[in-house]
Formats: structure tokens, C-alpha cells, sequence
């Protein structure tokens, strides 16, 4: 259960719903509450939200958990940083640095923590918007906006912006990428005028040569610093014809890429086609030339084509060493092709695979998404195909018979079989779970029980199966409850009314303190693990209210009259936590 949680933690996550995982991740940590990397995660979340408070309370849980885990200790100085107490931002880093000397990430965000710490105690930056970039306020800032979110997972792109934090000056060396200046109007909190790239037209990265920062102007009061002098020009390398060649003829080729691009918005898919294909003529060591044409292919239902386009560009792009995002993307195109063609060939599993293998290149939120809604699509069709009412029915006949002959492996088995045959019948549920009861599998029974009053509400058999796992894990008061709900479609059922009747003797043994030195520990270690006793017992009324019962007969009396407070009273002494006297 917590796995299962932490999954939908990490999911949210990397799809940037960070409240999302938070709710997730704390549902796995009450379930498995001594797990550290539950807590790490939980920490990442509320720092990506900028709740740098608790970030730091879920880090510092970390690392008393784990002292000798190096992330702990990441986690920990971002939660410093943010909350700028830098001094001990870097201890943070340090420590980790101490038990993991070669982690990168350690490694990073001690620099990061001694360059705020000398901004926070030396003169202002010298820079008009020098702010703009400090701290983890910017990767939060970045990380808020859905673009920006996007260019967080290209390494260039990263890189630029940790040379910009470190010195704001160097911003000039990066202006004419459109990626820096959409994250530069984000910071800002300005929108500018920037052409944003679309997902199936990759725009060229830019790779600006860098250049010497402007000189910033002396602090007051101090003596000017001489202004170095730029050093002479080294002289150009001669360039053969050859390579010029090649050169014009890569810069002809993205000149064909973006020809191609604008013929794909304008859906003159023909036209984007002839782009593209010249595109790759000029230059075969580009394959976002035949993952675009993929695009193309797959927008006009040629998938066969589509699905050729993408295996040359992963077959290629392993020969160049390409980006694993790149080859992510072509998998991830290949696999919606596969997906297109299931809904005629109704075979989902190569989809399936081909998303999963995108995904161990690059776990891309977009991919994962397709992945679920292919396993999705496979289990309904298997769902349609098997669907037999009549042979569902006779499943069922089969396990009722080896349930009379008390043959609970087999009898489950069919109604198991019954169920797959037709999922919407509450009896298979019914049968199944009173299978599992016998076979003291009490979670599963439990759980089919729930299943067909989920079904049929109206169906009192579900009732008395429920019921029953209840009593059998020694939650009278829900059983109790189960049982009356029941009665409610079903006034004069002898199963309910005997199931009632059970519960309120074993609740009455707690009342008159007849339970047995086991008995009453068994009751009480079970009780302290119900959400709702932890609840009763936390809340500073009741506690109250407890302590007026054994000291203040006059308060006592008054509560009695409060029916909420009694019923509260009540479900103690039946978990045996409160002795009647």
C-alpha cells in the first residue's frame, strides 16, 4: 500500500503536481511511517511549492531517519536556502559532502550556498536584476511556470542559467536563446515577446560563444580597479572547402526544417513532407529532420511510415550519441502510431512495450501518461472480449458447488473466472468474499465485500458478507454499523439481525469488563490502530472530557447529555481503552 502511494507520489511529481504528490506522499508515510525516502520525497515537493517550512521538517526528519543517506542532507540545504539561513545551508551541504565526498549534487549546492551567503553579507549586486536569480527562489519560480517546467529537463538550458545565477552579468551571453529569455520574462513576472518552440518542430539549441562580462562599477569609496585590456583576437582558422561544404549544407538543411515546420502549422502536410526529406538529404546527423517527418506521417494516418521514421531516428541516434531525450521522443511517436493501429489490430502490447522502453531513456510525464491510457484501453478490450453473462453464471454454479463441498481454493478460482466473465454481477463479489473468509484471507474478502455494495447498495448479502470480515478482524463497532446499514434495505434479514445481535454482545463484554487480560490488550493494540480512536484521543475536548469522567462528576454529568460525546465515549470503552467502573 505505501509503494503504491509512494508511485503515485513520484508520478504527480514528475508531472509537476506538487500538491498532488504531497497528499500521496503523506499517505505512504502514514502507512509506513520510519520510510526516509518517503520523507525526502515529501521534502522535494514542498520545496517545489516554495513551503520551504516544511521541507525543512521533512528533511530534518530525513536525516535523523538515515544519517548516513548523502540526499537527506540535499534536501536539508534547499530547505536552508529557501528560507535563506545560509550558514547553516552549508553545514547542510557539508555534512552530506562528509559521507558522500563525490556526490555532484552535494557538490553543486554548496556553491550555490556559499555564493548567497557572500551576497547576503557583502555590498548588493552591482546588476539591475541581479535578484531575480538568487537563491531557489528562481528554480521555484521557473518550475511554477509550464514552459519554463519544460526547459528544466534540457541540460543546456540548466547549465545557462546556473552560469547566470552565479554571475547575472553573464545574462548577456545568453539573450538570443528564446529559452533564457521566456525564463527572464518568468523571473521578472514580465511577459515577453518570445517564439516558443512546438513539440514536433525542435528548434536548433543555441550555442552562443561567450563573451567577456561587462565590467561593473566600483564600490564607493574605493579605489577603481584599471580596466583590463581585451585580449587581441586569435586569427581564424583557415577552413577547408570541405568542410564549408558541410557547413552550408547543415545551415541549409535547418533553413528546409523550419520550411517544414511552418508547412506542419499550417497543416500543408505534402509540402512539410518535401521539407523535411531535403532536410535529410543535406544532413543525416540531425534526427529530429525524421522525427518531425514522423509527426507528419502520423497526423495523416500513414503509421507504417510514421513507425519507419522513428526506428531510423532511434537506430541513428544511438550510432550519434544523440540526446536520450531525442530518442525518448521517437519512441514515444512510434508507440502513439502502435496505439493508432490497435484500434484495428485490437493488439495494445507492442504500445505498451514501446512506451515503457521511451520511458527508460527519458521519464517524460507526456509518455507515461500514453502508457497508462494504452494499459487502460488493452484491459477494457480484454474486458469486452471475455464478457459472457452465461458462462459467468455457470463459473459461479461451479464455485458455489465446491464452496458446499468446503473446497474454498477452487471455489475461489471460478467465482475469480465468473467475476472476469462479467465484472458488473454482485454475486460473483458476494460468493467470492465469503470463500476468502473462510480461507482467512479477511483483506480480500473485505474487499469483495465492498465491491458489491458498491454494485448493488440494495443488495443485502453484500452487508452480511462485509459484516462478518469485520467480526472476524474484531472491529465490532464497524461491524455493528455495517450490519445496521443493511437493515436498512433489508428491515427483517435473519443474517443482519443475528449479525447485530453478535456485535453488541461482544461490545457489552468491553461495558462490563468482562473481557480477559488477553482479550482486553488484543482489543486495545488493535484499537490504537484505527484512525478514528487516534482521532478521538488526540483531540484536546475529548481529552478533556476523559479527565472531567475520572475527577469531575459534575462535568461528567454534563457531558453525558451530549449524544456526540457519548457516542465517542462509547467507541472507547468497546475498544477496551476506557474501563467502565
Amino acid at each position: 500500500m505505501a509503494d503504491e502511494a509512494k508511485g503515485k507520489g513520484n508520478a504527480a511529481f514528475s508531472a509537476g503536481n506538487y500538491a498532488e504528490a504531497v497528499r500521496h506522499f503523506t499517505e505512504a508515510i502514514s502507512l509506513a511511517p520510519t520510510n526516509h525516502v518517503l520523507y525526502s520525497n515529501r521534502s522535494a515537493a514542498y520545496a517545489s511549492l516554495g513551503n520551504y517550512s516544511d521541507a525543512l521538517i521533512d528533511a530534518q526528519k530525513t536525516v535523523e531517519l538515515k544519517p548516513d543517506w548523502s540526499k537527506g542532507y540535499s534536501r536539508l540545504g534547499a530547505a536552508h536556502l529557501g528560507l535563506h539561513s545560509y550558514d547553516e545551508a552549508v553545514a547542510a551541504y557539508r555534512k552530506g559532502l562528509d559521507v558522500d565526498p563525490n556526490n555532484e549534487a552535494l557538490k553543486s549546492g554548496l556553491a550555490d550556498a556559499q555564493s548567497a551567503q557572500a551576497r547576503s553579507r557583502g555590498p548588493s549586486s552591482s546588476s539591475p536584476f541581479g535578484d531575480a536569480f538568487s537563491g531557489p527562489e528562481m528554480w521555484a519560480r521557473l518550475t511554477s511556470d509550464p514552459t519554463t517546467r519544460a526547459y528544466l529537463q534540457q541540460p543546456d538550458f540548466v547549465k545557462m542559467m546556473q552560469d547566470v545565477q552565479k554571475n547575472p552579468n553573464n545574462l548577456n551571453l545568453y539573450l538570443k536563446d528564446q529559452r533564457v529569455m521566456q525564463a527572464f520574462g518568468v523571473l521578472l513576472g514580465v511577459k515577453l515577446q518570445t517564439r516558443t518552440p512546438e513539440d514536433d518542430a525542435e528548434m536548433p539549441e543555441a550555442s552562443p560563444e561567450r563573451k567577456r562580462p561587462a565590467d561593473s562599477e566600483p564600490a564607493k569609496g574605493k579605489r577603481p580597479e584599471p580596466t583590463p585590456q581585451p585580449e587581441p583576437e586569435p586569427e581564424p582558422m583557415e577552413v577547408s572547402g570541405e568542410e564549408k561544404d558541410i557547413k552550408e549544407k547543415k545551415a541549409q538543411a535547418q533553413k528546409e526544417k523550419e520550411a517544414g515546420n511552418a508547412a506542419y502549422k499550417k497543416k500543408d502536410f505534402e509540402t512539410a513532407i518535401q521539407h523535411y526529406s531535403k532536410a535529410l538529404e543535406l544532413d543525416d546527423e540531425d534526427i529530429s529532420f525524421l522525427t518531425n517527418r514522423a509527426a507528419v506521417y502520423l497526423e495523416m494516418g500513414k503509421y507504417e511510415e510514421c513507425i519507419k521514421d522513428c526506428d531510423k531516428a532511434v537506430e541513428r541516434g544511438r550510432e550519434l550519441r544523440s540526446d536520450f531525450k531525442m530518442i525518448a521522443r521517437a519512441l514515444t511517436r512510434k508507440g502513439t502510431a502502435l496505439v493508432k493501429m490497435a484500434k484495428c489490430s485490437k493488439d495494445f502490447e507492442p504500445a505498451i512495450e514501446t512506451f515503457q522502453k521511451a520511458l527508460t531513456e527519458h521519464r517524460n510525464p507526456d509518455t507515461l501518461k500514453k502508457l497508462n491510457e494504452a494499459e487502460k484501453a488493452k484491459k477494457d478490450l480484454e474486458q469486452q472480449e471475455s464478457f459472457d453473462p452465461q458462462v459467468a453464471d455457470e463459473e459461479r454454479e461451479k464455485g458455489n458447488q465446491f464452496f458446499k463441498e468446503q473446497k474454498y481454493p477452487e471455489a475461489v478460482k471460478h467465482y475469480s473466472e465468473s467475476i472476469r466473465r462479467n465484472p458488473k454481477d454482485p454475486r460473483a463479489y458476494s460468493n467470492r468474499a465469503a470463500s476468502y473468509t473462510k480461507l482467512g484471507a479477511l483483506p480480500e474478502g473485505l474487499k469483495d465485500a465492498e465491491k458489491c455494495i458498491e454494485l448493488d447498495p440494495t443488495f443485502a448479502k453484500g452487508y452480511t458478507r462485509k459484516g462478518a470480515v469485520q467480526f472476524f478482524m474484531k472491529e465490532y463497532e464497524k461491524a455493528l454499523e455495517t450490519y445496521q446499514e443493511g437493515l436498512k434495505h433489508d428491515p427483517q434479514n435473519p443474517e443482519l439481525l443475528d449479525g447485530v445481535k453478535r456485535c453488541v454482545e461482544q461490545i457489552n463484554k468491553a461495558t462490563r469488563g468482562d473481557l480477559t487480560p488477553e482479550e482486553l490488550k488484543e482489543r486495545q493494540a488493535k484499537a490504537m490502530q484505527d484512525p478514528e480512536i487516534q482521532n478521538i484521543l488526540t483531540d484536546p475536548v475529548m481529552r478533556q472530557v476523559l479527565v472531567d469522567f475520572q475527577e469531575n462528576p459534575k462535568a461528567a454529568q454534563e457531558h453525558m447529555k451530549n449524544p456526540l460525546v457519548m457516542n465517542k465515549i462509547q467507541k472507547l470503552v468497546s475498544a477496551g481503552i476506557v474501563q467502565v467502573r
